[in-house]
């Protein structure tokens, strides 16, 4: 991990007497996902493409998913069909670095859960609540349309 011992840290890496040795990357909001069982999957994949006014299109690699971008920002829309579970929400993170902004999280209070896809982290916020960070590809976020952490 990218921590030492060091009062500067974040508070969490602080109060465990861990230094936060920051690595500069980006990440920014990429997505509001709506998490939703197979019963109302459909009914409610029509009702978001009436009200955002867009087709929200299945993913090839990920079927479980139909998304697209929303038009005047700089953020997308997600419905995921869940095997079970009730319906909720979560917001994905997207970031050129994973390791770092899991690390940064994690520093802020959030915890690991799981690894989806091998891929991208399901992580949970202090109260509990999911959000996922997924890497973007190197060079895709910048000062213009991300935060950058240094």
């Amino acid at each position: 991990m990218r921590y030492r011992g060091h009062a500067s840290a974040p508070p969490r890496a602080a109060e465990a007497g861990l230094e936060y040795c920051p690595v500069t990357h980006y990440s920014r909001l990429s997505k509001i996902v709506i998490d939703v069982p197979e019963d109302v999957h459909e009914p409610e994949l029509a009702f978001w493409q009436g009200a955002m006014g867009v087709a929200l299109t299945r993913f090839g690699q990920f079927p479980e998913y139909h998304g697209a971008d929303l038009h005047g920002h700089d953020l997308g829309m997600l419905i995921q069909l869940l095997g079970g579970g009730l319906p909720r929400m979560h917001v994905d993170i997207h970031t050129d670095d994973l390791a770092a902004e899991v690390a940064r999280l994690e520093a802020l209070g959030a915890k690991r859960q799981f690894m989806a896809h091998a891929t991208w982290w399901v992580m949970s916020d202090p109260a509990g609540l999911l959000f996922c960070v997924v890497p973007d590809e190197r060079g895709s976020l910048n000062d213009q349309n991300a935060q950058r952490w240094e």
